[in-house]
């Protein structure tokens, strides 16, 4: 199966969003994901399952229970297809830095219609 073929599915991508914050259990997992998608344990087991078996996660026993954890490896061919298209992304970020470091620098000048700006009269105390 094709990386995106995995990742298109929105149960899989929010698996790999919880594994992202560290090893779950299997349990864990099926508990959030049940709640958040209304779907069963075998389900969810099914989507872990596709993630282990296209290399997305890792799996390991510890006693009676599984730990999962995520692989990078196939996120990286994810990576790289996107590449050809940051660029198309980086200007419009870069555009919006500046944008934001104007305002900013605006702001701490206090300049006209700005909120720090001085408007010749004593702020109430609501506004302090």
């Amino acid at each position: 199966m094709h990386a995106f073929d995995v990742l298109g599915d929105p149960v899989r991508r929010r698996i790999l969003e919880l594994l992202a914050e560290g090893e779950q259990t299997s349990g864990a997992v099926s508990a959030v994901i049940q709640e958040e998608f209304g779907i069963s344990q075998p389900a969810v087991s099914q989507h872990l399952r596709v993630l282990r078996e296209n290399g997305f996660t890792a799996v390991r026993a510890e006693g009676t229970r599984r730990l999962y954890s995520v692989d990078s490896t196939p996120l990286r061919e994810v990576d790289v297809w996107l590449e050809r298209f940051r660029g198309f992304w980086n200007q419009r970020l870069d555009a919006l830095a500046t944008e934001i470091a104007r305002g900013k620098r605006e702001r701490r000048q206090g300049s006209p219609g700005s909120p720090n700006a001085p408007t010749g009269r004593t702020p109430t105390r609501k506004e302090k």
